[in-house]
């Protein structure tokens, strides 16, 4: 039953004697630390997943009926774009089947997945949830069991969008940072507030709307290189790569700042003006992980900016590359600008 609070969230209550229709949710597996078995401190490999997960959680079966699909089994260092094709042409496959999705991921590339994912499948109809865990299902203070418990609510009554559920909270798929590796918060939204609370109650806002009609747009051109600039950056190693590649994002100081002084021949202003003869997008996002780039209020924004450069605004890094295959498969020419530019899944404002 789903009542609505003046705060515009809306809360997951159980009615008793009541039960509502089941719904059916698709628990796709992927790999990661939550479904690997061995014991620390030796090293976590994947595990046979769906049958730790009948018996270590035999909860999530009250709260929808499940089927289980593997996916694939490995460690989400190896997740590739590739993959992230393959899985968003497998959900959009699947979806009409089922009133809303669980992935489970490693942590690693969780963030990179979700916005890819985000952007292959606008127009969403159904929840779509990333999950995944510190440690594994089969250990005992594993976080994986909650995490799995509150990603299939989620998929039952959060938000039609591509999300990630950590640590008892919903996340925009796309706007997520992993910030941590040994402790259960590992991720935040540090430009964006969450879509759901899962404590007592579960709270969930109501997400993205007016996305227009679902479609799958699984094309993507990887070859995109990220430079993060840092003091003593020698501006022919960016040059030498810079024929080499389709698209380029930067990861600057602050509002999208860089050397630009010629005095100690550290001047990355020549990438710019580079990119721009050799027609190479240059997407800016900054280090800094609050608030984004505006490239019109400092110098060698200016620069770069009067060479092509286009803001990324408030998008983390992730999704900022993987928008920028995304676009260099699906918009190009002149419409890639006009996409990088605007939200076309809620990534940036």
């Amino acid at each position: 039953m789903r009542v609505v609070v003046p705060t515009g969230c809306w809360l997951v209550k159980e009615r008793r004697g009541l039960e509502s229709r089941m719904k059916n949710i698709l628990l796709v597996h992927t790999g990661g630390t939550l479904g690997m078995n061995g014991r620390r401190p030796n090293a976590l490999k994947p595990g046979s997943f769906f049958r730790t997960v009948r018996e270590r959680v035999p909860e999530l079966t009250k709260l929808a009926k499940l089927e289980f699909e593997v996916f694939s089994n490995i460690d989400s260092c190896e997740m590739q774009p590739e993959l992230w094709t393959r899985l968003a042409r497998r959900l959009a496959e699947r979806l009409p089947h089922f009133d809303g999705v669980v992935v489970t991921h490693g942590t690693d590339t969780l963030a990179e997945t979700a916005s890819a994912l985000s952007f292959m499948l606008p127009g969403l109809t159904k929840p779509v949830v990333l999950t995944g865990a510190q440690r594994p299902l089969g250990e005992i203070r594993s976080d994986a069991r909650l995490n799995l418990i509150d990603a299939v609510t989620s998929a039952i009554h959060g938000p039609k969008e591509v999300t990630v559920c950590f640590d008892s909270h919903l996340f925009r798929g796309n706007r997520v940072r992993k910030v941590s590796i040994a402790e259960y918060d590992a991720f935040d939204s540090p430009n964006h507030p969450v879509l759901g609370v899962l404590g007592v109650e579960a709270k969930f806002s109501d997400g993205l709307r007016g996305q227009g009609r679902f479609k799958l747009a699984a094309q993507l051109d990887s070859r995109v290189f990220l430079l993060r600039v840092f003091p003593g950056l020698d501006p022919e190693i960016p040059l030498s790569i810079l024929p080499k590649v389709h698209g380029l994002v930067v990861e600057a100081y602050g509002a999208g700042n860089f050397p630009s002084s010629k005095a100690l021949g550290r001047s990355l202003t020549p990438l710019f003006s580079q990119a721009e003869a050799l027609g190479v997008p240059v997407l800016v996002v900054s280090q800094a992980h609050r608030n984004g780039v505006d490239l019109s209020q400092y110098e060698s924004g200016n620069a770069a900016r009067d060479h092509g450069a286009i803001s990324g605004g408030d998008m983390t890094v992730s999704a900022a590359v993987v928008k920028l295959m995304h676009g260099l498969a699906n918009h190009p020419g002149d419409a890639l600008r006009k996409y990088l530019e605007r939200s076309v899944a809620g990534e940036r404002i």
